[in-house]
């Protein structure tokens, strides 16, 4: 059994900064739902000057979503950027590392979620 669970955020709009929350303020509760911390690690988005209402760690916010993608301690990528074309690139990568999905991206499952699928 993994020692922790660590996450990466692509897309640190209104739900991905509500994810972070989320993990950020009930990690005790997460932890003993699930039996290991579930660990923030990393967060990518293209706007990293606008105040979001959140106290992150120096170095967890970034530009590029290649730093979530090739972080060997995110082992989940949830992806909030939406579209299709990039997130579907994005979520492939993601899952031809190894790494856990998550998407709130309705349309591009609806588009690309047999691709998506068979990769999984």
């Amino acid at each position: 059994m993994k020692s922790r669970v660590g996450v990466g955020i692509v897309g640190f709009g209104t739900v991905g900064t509500g994810v972070a929350r989320i993990l950020l303020d009930n990690a005790g509760l997460i932890r003993r739902r699930v039996g290991v911390p579930v660990e923030l690690i990393r967060i990518a988005d293209l706007d990293v000057a606008r105040d979001r209402g959140l106290s992150l760690p120096a170095g967890m916010l970034t530009q590029d979503s290649r730093q979530v993608l090739d972080d060997p301690d995110v082992d989940i990528v949830v992806e909030l950027i939406g579209g299709y074309e990039v997130a579907k690139h994005l979520i492939l990568e993601a899952i031809a590392k190894g790494k856990q999905v998550v998407t709130a991206n309705k349309a591009l499952l609806a588009v690309h979620g047999e691709e998506l699928y068979q990769a999984a």
